[in-house]
């Protein structure tokens, strides 16, 4: 595990949090409202770029490159793996399918069902929103698995394996099941304002590019999450 002086994170911008550096991967925490990558109206205010920026100015072990190698929505908030070579990046991509990551969420309502698995085929239309369809020369087939964790009068909290990884697949899942999580303002129909949504990517487990080593790594679950429903405690692994 790398220490990091604050010389090296003053690069970073606020709430963006590196958990893990190597020569060959870097894993950071990303908060909620930045994204991972330029889009068509935001080109600079990325995890992307300001890493760039960091391994160019701030990284001791840097060959002054990164690479993507998945994505979290602006709204999520979590764990991020950047590749810093494109070889790197290539085996980490071939490999994904031994990749694990687990989410938490705060969904509206108490479920019917303590633990499941939710399964549709997920299109696009073109005003880029996800949506579950039968046909499957639409959609792509997508798996989200759910465990109730905790329950409050008016909220649930969840623990969530995505066993595929497709656009906003959590969160169209659990609309779908008239549960969308907290603060979401493209799928949910919330009337009260949130700070934020309440999805985050809080861990992840993967063999490493090159030396093979399980890798394992985890991050505390945001304030906001755990003020919903009065704290919680659970086994992460």
């Amino acid at each position: 595990m790398t220490k990091f002086s604050k010389t090296n994170t003053r690069f970073l911008p606020k709430g963006l949090i590196i958990i893990y550096e190597d020569n060959d991967i870097l894993v950071v925490d990303k908060p909620a409202g930045l994204l991972t990558i330029a889009t068509d109206s935001e080109k600079t205010k990325t995890a992307y770029a300001a890493l760039t920026d960091y391994v160019k100015k701030g990284s001791i072990q840097s060959k002054k490159r990164i690479f993507i190698v998945h994505r979290l929505d602006r709204d999520t908030s979590g764990i991020l793996i950047f590749a810093k070579t494109e070889d790197a990046k290539l085996k980490l991509q071939a490999d994904w399918d031994k990749t694990k990551k687990k989410y938490i969420a705060v969904t509206h309502g108490n479920w019917d069902k303590p633990s499941g698995t939710i399964t549709s085929y997920l299109a696009e239309n073109k005003a880029q929103v996800v949506y579950s369809t039968k046909d499957p020369s639409l959609g792509k087939l997508s798996h989200t698995s759910y465990k109730v964790i905790k329950e409050t009068k008016n909220y649930s909290l969840i623990e969530v394996d995505l066993l595929t990884g497709r656009k906003n697949q959590i969160r169209v899942h659990f609309s779908d099941e008239k549960h969308p999580i907290v603060g979401d303002k493209k799928y949910g129909e919330d009337e009260k304002s949130y700070i934020r949504m309440a999805l985050h990517s809080y861990s992840i487990f993967f063999p490493h590019p090159f030396t093979g080593k399980e890798m394992f790594l985890e991050t505390d679950i945001p304030v906001f999450l755990t003020g919903l429903v009065g704290g919680f405690e659970f086994d992460s692994k």
